[in-house]
């Protein structure tokens, strides 16, 4: 299995397919779920859209990179890295300052939520320090 991940990652335009789905299956979580049981999660509905509609906006930035960037792929590359990383750490924050209201498995998703991005930010910097 390992060994199909690398593979699959070793084409830059995978990555950005790999980052965009991911931040559209977080968008669709986040909004039609976590929103919809926001008070199990404890987190309130309006930081929840928040955080879903930036998902949106990386999902579409990363997907239109996956279509659209051939040439100098490293530079839109390094804008969602970098995105992602802030992203993680806006959601850090929002778990830090709703750490009175907010329920474990909402705690249990979004810690989750920042290993799984971290995971791809990992691959995405490896991705711009590899010579092609």
């Amino acid at each position: 299995m390992k060994a199909s991940i690398l593979k699959f990652i070793t084409k830059p335009k995978n990555i950005f397919l790999l980052d965009g789905c991911g931040a559209l299956l977080t968008t669709l979580l986040i909004f039609f779920v976590l929103r919809t049981f926001n008070d199990f999660f404890g987190l309130s509905k309006s930081t929840l859209e928040y955080l879903a509609s930036v998902g949106l906006v990386f999902s579409i930035y990363s997907l239109s990179c996956y279509f659209l960037v051939s040439n100098h792929w490293k530079s839109f590359l390094k804008i969602i890295c970098t995105a992602n990383i802030l992203y993680s750490v806006l959601t850090f924050g929002i778990i830090i300052f709703n750490y009175q209201n907010i329920s474990i498995f909402g705690m249990i998703y979004f810690l989750g939520e920042i290993i799984v991005i971290g995971g791809v930010v990992y691959f995405e910097i490896k991705a711009i320090k590899r010579q092609w």
